[in-house]
């Protein structure tokens, strides 16, 4: 369900509170096919199915940690809401791991939960928002990640 944030009072208190988990995506081999022709990354591991069966240790091909990465911003604006807001920047990421493969055809899954916010000026806040993508059914993360958004209301 997603989380309403009308206001900077809201944004506020919901710092240190407990994430919110997206829904569900499965990776597909034309996902990163894709991602590789747009990013010019076509390494074996990623896109050769046959050769990676054979040589990758995890037997199949996996998403670049960069695809993982992208969805991100798909599942945060499944998770939140802000009507009111009048402005919304990807500020950057003070910290991204990559800790663990995800196989063609991982379900994997993103929770947000905002660690702490900063005020800039009147309105304005940066959010940093602690990020994990798991895959279903795995307790270890594959991507953990501190994003930083700026808003304004």
């Amino acid at each position: 369900m997603q989380k309403i944030l009308e206001s900077i009072e809201a944004v506020k208190a919901f710092a240190g509170q407990p994430g919110v988990e997206s829904d569900v995506i499965t990776i597909t081999q034309d996902m990163i096919n894709t991602f590789a022709e747009v990013t010019h990354d076509p390494q074996w591991i990623h896109v050769d199915p046959e050769r990676a069966a054979k040589e990758s240790p995890f037997g199949t091909t996996i998403a670049h940690g960069l695809l993982t990465l992208s969805l991100l911003t798909g599942w945060y604006h499944q998770c939140f809401a802000f009507p009111n807001r009048k402005l919304g920047l990807n500020y950057g990421f003070d910290k991204v791991r990559f800790t663990g493969p995800v196989p063609c055809g991982s379900r994997l899954k993103g929770r947000f939960a905002l660690a702490r916010v900063e005020e800039v000026k009147p309105q304005e806040l940066r959010c940093y928002w602690d990020v994990e993508v798991r895959i279903e059914g795995q307790d270890r993360p594959v991507l953990v990640a501190e994003w930083i958004m700026q808003i304004r209301y």
